[in-house]
């Protein structure tokens, strides 16, 4: 009981510090930083009711793998949504980037397979590959609209939609890899992860916290790596290209009124100018 009470102390202190240097700045997110930390208050409290049933169950870690997949997709989808076929295409991409890490990983043995690993790596990898979808597609967007002229000229020329949009999806999923490079290039010299952190406070032996860590980095890379590839090769052949977006008509121009004053004559400018003493 003390250690929730001072848990729930220190998590009321740090949402204030959030949120005051947020009003010192007037900068209006307050609403959604109380907001998301009462949301993973209360996800990760069912979240650890339910790993702890499945932990008991194994046959209920399909339904949480299930329910994870589903949400990673439905976010990034979400973000997609000017994307013909973006539903459809996250799923897939997500699959295929967090299959291939969970394949090599436990299929090598460098990650025991267990219930335990098998969720905590699945949710660690699907979280990386929305992130990457959403970053790859919303560059692959951006990139179409931005260079819809230079598209336009390929298909004239006769080149397929692919074809045209090629050079955009390849920048688009470059871009999408770089926070997850910057992570491991950085790893150790600019942070501690929350899986190397996590296995200390759990007990680990710094050594096995690097290695299950250093699993963890180049999973999300090669997760990342092959999810914003099939991400942008099942939306890098639009057809019709999206259009852009329609911008709100600027807001009718306010005129400043003058008070209209009588035309000053020769006379009364003289009789101003001598009480101002001017002349």
């Amino acid at each position: 009981m003390a250690a929730d009470l001072r848990l729930g102390i220190a998590l009321l202190l740090l949402l204030g510090a959030a949120a005051g240097a947020l009003t010192a700045a007037g900068i209006r997110v307050r609403r959604q930083v109380v907001v998301a930390a009462v949301r993973a208050t209360v996800q990760l409290a069912a979240i650890g009711v339910v790993l702890g049933l499945v932990f008991r169950y194994p046959v209920g870690a399909a339904v949480v793998l299930a329910v994870m997949l589903t949400t990673a997709s439905r976010t990034a989808a979400r973000r997609l949504s000017d994307l013909s076929g973006a539903t459809r295409a996250v799923l897939v991409a997500s699959l295929a980037g967090a299959l291939c890490t969970l394949v090599i990983a436990f299929g090598t043995g460098a990650v025991a397979f267990s219930v335990r690993y098998v969720v905590a790596l699945s949710g660690i990898t699907l979280g990386g590959t929305m992130t990457a979808c959403t970053l790859a597609g919303r560059h692959l967007l951006s990139g179409i609209r931005t260079r819809r002229d230079e598209v336009e000229g390929w298909l004239a020329l006769g080149a397929t939609p692919r074809q045209a949009v090629q050079d955009i999806a390849r920048t688009a999923a470059g871009e999408a890899l770089l926070p997850a490079i910057d992570q491991t290039r950085t790893v150790g010299l600019v942070t501690l992860p929350g899986a190397f952190v996590g296995a200390l406070f759990g007990g680990a032996s710094p050594g096995n916290a690097a290695r299950f860590q250093l699993v963890v980095l180049v999973g999300l890379l090669a997760a990342e790596g092959v999810a914003a590839v099939t991400l942008t090769w099942l939306l890098g052949a639009p057809s019709p290209l999206p259009l852009a977006p329609v911008e709100p008509a600027p807001a009718r121009a306010r005129t400043l009124r003058l008070p209209r004053r009588r035309p000053v004559g020769p006379a009364r400018a003289l009789r101003l100018s001598r009480r101002r003493g001017v002349g």
